[in-house]
């Protein structure tokens, strides 16, 4: 047996390109870098490189987000992978893409927390926000106890994580 699941974060590469199938599925490509860290060899300092994973994501989500993603944004995303092979001017191509499950934006354009976007396995598909991943015991009012919520796209995703 084996799991084909998927889970990386970065920023998109380019602007997603939304298009039809012949039967009238909504189709989103879009691509996504990711940093490796790496020793140089000759300077003994880590580097990041960079990689690029190409992303497709199919039906009405596909069409929903498509028009709040764009160059720049940063995002996680669940999916599997798929390697597709097909021949052009009589040369062999091929390529590793992750079809995507689930997305989630990373940070907003209006400095709020994190927004996931995507489907059970179940085949229901829909908005659901995301669980605050980070958060402080504080002391709530009488009236109305109300945990605080903590922006951790700012706090945690960019010095935190080496990527």
């Amino acid at each position: 047996m084996s799991i084909n699941r998927v889970i990386i974060s970065g920023n998109l590469t380019r602007d997603p390109e939304l298009r039809n199938t012949q039967s009238g599925m909504d189709v989103m490509s879009f691509g996504v870098a990711v940093n490796d860290r790496r020793k140089n060899p000759q300077t003994g300092e880590w580097e990041d490189y960079p990689n690029f994973v190409d992303c497709t994501m199919f039906g009405a989500r596909a069409r929903s987000l498509s028009q709040y993603l764009s160059k720049g944004t940063k995002v996680s995303i669940e999916g599997k992978l798929r390697w597709s092979q097909w021949e052009r001017d009589g040369q062999k191509r091929s390529k590793l893409e992750v079809i995507v499950d689930e997305l989630e934006f990373m940070s907003s354009r209006n400095g709020g927390g994190a927004q996931s976007y995507g489907g059970d396995f179940g085949g229901n598909q829909g908005y659901a926000p995301a669980a605050q991943a980070y958060s402080a015991p504080a002391p709530a009012p009488a009236a109305a106890p109300v945990a605080p919520a903590i922006d951790a796209s700012s706090s945690v995703y960019d010095d935190d994580i080496p990527f």
